[in-house]
C-alpha cells in the first residue's frame, strides 16, 4: 500500500538491497507468540492487524479462508526486520543464490483478493537455485508472453471477452468451428466405446443441488435465480445430479451396467472477478463430461478404460501428462469407512497403472462426495496444468436412492465414476494456443488451406481449386484482395494457416498447385488431386506434422 505506483527503475533499486541482504548471511530466527504480543509488535500495520485477528479468531489463513490446523501466531526476525510470517525460512539470507533471482513485475492485487477491499501493488518475482535456472525459466516466460492464448485468440479470431459478460467467451466463426471439431473427436471415440449422450436442463431448481449436496458445499459458486420466496433456480454449474435423474428414469439390472452416459452442456460457475484471465478461468465453459454407472467389480477394468481414452486423447496432441491421487476433503459427505474403501480402489488402480511412486498424492483434493484422480498436462513451457479428472463416487448415488437388480435378485447401489478428459473446453483451447503458439494442428484448424492468385488471371482457376478442395471437406478459403502474392503469404501465415496453395500462369495450365506450409517450407508444384490425398492424410491420421 504506497503513495505512489512503483516504477522498473524501483525494481531494480530493490534487487540491489536484496542482493546486499543476501551479502550479509543474515539467520532467520523463529518465535511464536500471543496475539497480544504480536498487535504490539505491529501496531502501525493495519492489515498485520487484520491478519492477526484472523488467526485468533480460529485460523483463517493470508485470504481469509479456514485452516486446518490450530491456529499459530508466529514472526520471524532477520537482522532489523521483524515480520509476521508462517515460515520457513533458510537458516539465513547467504544460502540463497543472489545471481539467481529477480524481479518481474507489478501488478494492482486487491487485499484478499476482494474488489470491495484496498487495491494493493503485488511485485512478483522468482528465485532459483543456480543463474541457468533462472535463464532458462526467463526464456520459457518470454515464450509465454509471444504465445499468450488471449492476444492470438484475437490476432487468429477465435473468441472475444466482453466486459458485459466477465468471463463468458463469444466464439468467433473460427473459434466456433475449432470447438465443434474438438467435440465431433469427442462424439466419435465415446461413441465407439458404448458412451450415450443425453442433454439436460440448463436451470435447475435448487431441490436437485439439495439432494445432492451442493447446495451445502458448492453454492457460493452457483449463480441463483430468486423466483420468488418459496423458489430459486440455478444456472447448472456440473452435470453429476442430472445424470443421476436420468439413471433412476428406468429400473436398472446388472445387465445394463456399466451404463456410460456422457454430455457437453454448457456449465456456469461464479467466479471472483479478479481471478477470471482469458479462457483459463471462465465463468462459463463446456465440459466433456461422462458418469459410468458401474457394479463395484466393474471399478477397476473401467479405470482401464478411462486410462486408454485419456491417452488416446492427449497423444493426439502431443501432450505429456501425468496423475495426481486426491484424497477425502475436510467437508466430505458420507461415512469414513466408505472414503477409505474408495481411496483403496484409487491406489490399487495408480499402483498398478502409473506404477508405485509415480503420481502426486495432493491430501485434502478430492470432491466432498468421492476421491479423484486428476490428469495432469504439462505444455511447451514445461508449466504442469490440471485439466482432466476421473472421480469415483459411492456418495451421490446414495443421496439420489439409485439401484439396480442384481444376479441373484437383491437391489443393490452402482457407483459412479465421473471423468472429463478435456476438462473445461475453453481451458483446454487456451492452453492448446499457448502450446501449439496458434499453429494448431491441421485437423482442427478452422481454415486449413488457402489459395492464392499471383494476378487477377488465375481468378477462375483458384475458384476451381477451392471448391475440388471444399469437395474434398477441406476447410479453404480464397485470397482474392487486390495485395501482392508475397503480402498474401505473409498474411496467411500470420493467421496459422497450414497450407498456402500458390497459383499463377503455369499453375493454372498444368492444373497445379504449388504448396507452401506455414513453417515456411516449399513443396513445389504438385497435381491439385495429390495436394488433396495429401492433405486428407494428415487430417484423416490427425497426425502433427503437416507433411
Amino acid at each position: 500500500d504506497l503513495p505512489r505506483p512503483l516504477t522498473p527503475e524501483d525494481l531494480e533499486t530493490i534487487e540491489i538491497r536484496m542482493r546486499a541482504i543476501i551479502g550479509g548471511a543474515h539467520p532467520f530466527s523463529a518465535r511464536v507468540v500471543s496475539a497480544e504480543e504480536a498487535r504490539g509488535l505491529f501496531a502501525d500495520q493495519p492489515y498485520k492487524l487484520e491478519l492477526i485477528a484472523g488467526l485468533e479468531q480460529g485460523g483463517l489463513d493470508e485470504n481469509g479462508n479456514p485452516v486446518d490446523e490450530a491456529p499459530v501466531i508466529s514472526v520471524y526476525t532477520q537482522d532489523t526486520l521483524t515480520d509476521l510470517c508462517r515460515g520457513p525460512h533458510v537458516a539465513h539470507t547467504g544460502e540463497i543464490n543472489p545471481d539467481a533471482l529477480k524481479l518481474l513485475n507489478v501488478a494492482g492485487a486487491y487485499w484478499r483478493g476482494d474488489e470491495n477491499q484496498p487495491m494493493l501493488q503485488r511485485v512478483y518475482g522468482t528465485a532459483w537455485r543456480s543463474a541457468e535456472e533462472l535463464e532458462e525459466y526467463l526464456e520459457l516466460r518470454e515464450q509465454a508472453e509471444k504465445r499468450d492464448h488471449r492476444r492470438l485468440g484475437r490476432e487468429l479470431e477465435l473468441f472475444h471477452l466482453d466486459p458485459t459478460a466477465p468471463g463468458m467467451p463469444y466464439w468467433l466463426p473460427n473459434g466456433t468451428t475449432l470447438l465443434n471439431q474438438l467435440l465431433a473427436f469427442w462424439r466419435e471415440e465415446h461413441e465407439m466405446r458404448g458412451y450415450q449422450e443425453i442433454l439436460s436442463p440448463l436451470v435447475n431448481e435448487r431441490r436437485l443441488y439439495e439432494i445432492s449436496g451442493h447446495w451445502e458445499h458448492y453454492r457460493e459458486d452457483m449463480f441463483l435465480i430468486p423466483v420468488n420466496e418459496h423458489t430459486t433456480y440455478c444456472l447448472k454449474p456440473m452435470n453429476c445430479p442430472n445424470a443421476m435423474i436420468v439413471y433412476n428414469l428406468k429400473t436398472r439390472s446388472y445387465r445394463d451396467l456399466p451404463l456410460r452416459l456422457s454430455d457437453s452442456d454448457t456449465l456456469h460457475r461464479h467466479e471472483r472477478s479478479g481471478t477470471l484471465h482469458g479462457l483459463l478461468r471462465v465463468q462459463e465453459f463446456k465440459q466433456d463430461d461422462a458418469h459410468i454407472f458401474v457394479t463395484e467389480d466393474q471399478i477397476e477394468e473401467e479405470y482401464a478404460r478411462i486410462f486408454d481414452l485419456t491417452e488416446r486423447f492427449y497423444s493426439i496432441f502431443g501432450l505429456s501428462y501425468h496423475f495426481r491421487l486426491g484424497t477425502r476433503p475436510a467437508d466430505f459427505v458420507g461415512d469414513i469407512e466408505t472414503w477409505e474403501k474408495a481411496e483403496g480402489y484409487l491406489r490399487r488402480i495408480l499402483d498398478q497403472h502409473a506404477g508405485a511412486g509415480n503420481y502426486q498424492v495432493e491430501v485434502g483434493d478430492g470432491a466432498f462426495y468421492g476421491p479423484k484422480v486428476d490428469i495432469v498436462m504439462q505444455d511447451a513451457m514445461k508449466r504442469d496444468w490440471q485439466m482432466g479428472t476421473i472421480q469415483l463416487d459411492f456418495q451421490l448415488p446414495r443421496r439420489f436412492d439409485c439401484k439396480y437388480t442384481a444376479a441373484d435378485g437383491t437391489q443393490k447401489q452402482p457407483v459412479v465414476i465421473h471423468h472429463v478428459i478435456y476438462g473445461s473446453l475453453e481451458r483446454f483451447i487456451g492452453l492448446l494456443i499457448e502450446h501449439t503458439a496458434g499453429a494448431l494442428p491441421v485437423w482442427i484448424a478452422p481454415v486449413q488451406a488457402v489459395v492464392i492468385p499471383i494476378s487477377q488471371k488465375q481468378a477462375d482457376y483458384a475458384q476451381q481449386v477451392r471448391k475440388q478442395l471444399r469437395l474434398a471437406g477441406i476447410r479453404v478459403e480464397l485470397d482474392d484482395s487486390g495485395e501482392r502474392m508475397n503480402a498474401k503469404i505473409r498474411s496467411a501465415q500470420l493467421r496459422k494457416i497450414p497450407y498456402m496453395l500458390v497459383v499463377g500462369g503455369r499453375e493454372a495450365e498444368s492444373g497445379t498447385v504449388s504448396v507452401r506450409l506455414r513453417t515456411e517450407d516449399d513443396l513445389g508444384a504438385m497435381p491439385v488431386i495429390d495436394f488433396i490425398e495429401m492433405a486428407r492424410g494428415t487430417i484423416d491420421q490427425k497426425a502433427l506434422e503437416l507433411a
